[in-house]
């Protein structure tokens, strides 16, 4: 029997390597828009970041998100993805 390894992914955020599936997907696709994928299967450049309100500050305050995505994030799309996470 074939043991399958899982899939891990380091936070923006807090930099942790955690489980792919516990952790939420930021996408910015070829129109360079960027927003949350909740399927983990859209098209495009990904980030991964903990379902953590703290870990986004942090990737915020880092620019974690901004360097993994490779463009900046403005303060509206900063709200939304806040709102989002707080709303899962």
């Amino acid at each position: 029997m074939k043991i399958r390894k899982t899939p891990t992914r380091i936070c923006v955020g807090c930099g942790e390597t955690k489980n792919k599936r516990d952790l939420i997907r930021v996408v910015k696709n070829k129109e360079s828009e960027v927003f949350l994928d909740k399927t983990g299967k859209a098209n495009g450049r990904g980030a991964y970041i903990c379902d953590d309100i703290n870990c986004l500050e942090k990737s915020f305050k880092n620019r974690g998100l901004e360097r993994s995505l490779k463009t900046s994030i403005s303060e509206e799309l900063r709200s939304e993805l806040k709102k989002a996470i707080e709303s899962e």
